[in-house]
């Protein structure tokens, strides 16, 4: 996936907010949404692990959604918890700059689909 890719939903975009949604990775739960935006172009979700990594959160592309399911309010993404946990840190203050954005698109850009 082209890194200016992986901000956009590859599914059709949500039309509900996605806060407080599970978040399931393909192999098992990782958290709640904590945060979501669904501006084109840059799209992403900030991840409330709890916990899973201690307590961390985790920003994920919205390229990395495979699957929305709106009755039980979860979104599934195409990656496993070891691809998520090894990304770039995230940082509350800083998750919106253009340099940590390319970072983790840049991380997430080059796992095989």
């Amino acid at each position: 996936m082209a890194t200016g890719e992986i901000w956009s939903f590859a599914i059709a975009a949500p039309t509900v907010d996605l806060t407080g949604f599970k978040v399931e990775a393909r192999d098992g739960s990782i958290g709640k949404v904590d945060e979501a935006t669904m501006e084109t172009g840059s799209s992403y979700i900030v991840v409330d692990t709890g916990p899973w990594i201690f307590g961390k959160k985790v920003m994920l592309p919205a390229g990395v959604i495979r699957d929305i399911d709106l009755d039980t309010e979860t979104v599934f993404v195409d990656l496993t918890k070891d691809e998520i946990k090894d990304a770039p840190e995230f940082d509350d203050e800083t998750h919106r700059d253009q340099t940590y954005r390319n970072e983790l698109g840049d991380y997430y850009g080059r796992r095989a689909p």
